[in-house]
């Protein structure tokens, strides 16, 4: 399970041509070795989320490029990209966008339906997962019946339906106490253990200076402005 992430240059423009446009990220150079935890840091704004959507390729760089094991795939048809993100990337979305009317089991197998992947295979991948994750006694439940330390683990379960070599979460502990935030921490630990690549964001220092993480990079101004090793910073 490898996954190799280059960034060369990358610049995201949003607003261009426009009076009021700006540069969300602003020629970042970073390279995420496959395996281990990184955590981007940095104030509101700072380009956190624009730079995961980059990686996970849900959105293309204006300028610069990112590559995937050596591959260049800053200009890849659309076709090819939604291949690539399910394939290789899964998601846990801060609001975790759970579909409301479909229960635990239908949420997290509908990333798998595109791959033609035998419901019944399916069903038994989805199981597992959910009892991994210590929830499979509410596969059956629908999504809004569910806790926030419930509904997050229904999202981590959905992001690694495919198996991905990569998991991106973004501010994954934004709405969870100490307790549930230990908790995810927890399941990173297992993930990194796998050999998954795992890159989060985070404004949570819980979650900056847990022992399972590897690296910190700080953004501000959509620019890299350090990139700790060992996780703390000065001051840390």
């Amino acid at each position: 399970m490898n996954a190799r992430v280059e960034l060369h240059g990358v610049r995201k423009a949003f607003q261009e041509g426009h009076p009021n446009a700006f540069w969300a990220i602003d020629g970042i150079d970073l390279v995420l070795p496959a395996g281990g935890v990184t955590v981007l840091a940095g104030p509101s704004g700072s380009g956190k989320t624009t730079l995961l959507t980059l990686i996970g390729c849900l959105a293309r760089p204006t300028e610069g490029r990112v590559r995937l094991d050596g591959r260049d795939i800053s200009g890849l048809p659309e076709p090819f990209l939604a291949a690539l993100r399910r394939q290789t990337f899964g998601f846990v979305f801060q609001r975790f966008n759970l579909i409301r009317g479909l229960t635990v089991l239908d949420n997290v197998m509908l990333p798998a339906y595109p791959l033609g992947t035998p419901r019944r295979s399916l069903t038994r991948r989805a199981t597992a997962l959910l009892e991994r994750l210590g929830i499979g006694n509410r596969s059956g439940a629908q999504v809004e019946s569910l806790s926030g330390g419930e509904a997050q683990r229904t999202a981590i379960a959905r992001a690694l339906i495919n198996d991905p070599a990569v998991l991106i979460a973004d501010e994954p502990t934004a709405n969870l106490d100490t307790a549930l935030s230990l908790a995810f921490l927890d399941i990173v630990s297992a993930l990194r253990a796998d050999g998954r690549t795992l890159l989060l964001s985070s404004h949570d220092p819980l979650v900056r200076e847990a022992p399972v993480v590897d690296r910190v990079v700080e953004l501000r101004d959509g620019r890299l402005v350090a990139d700790h090793e060992d996780k703390r910073g000065p001051g840390g």
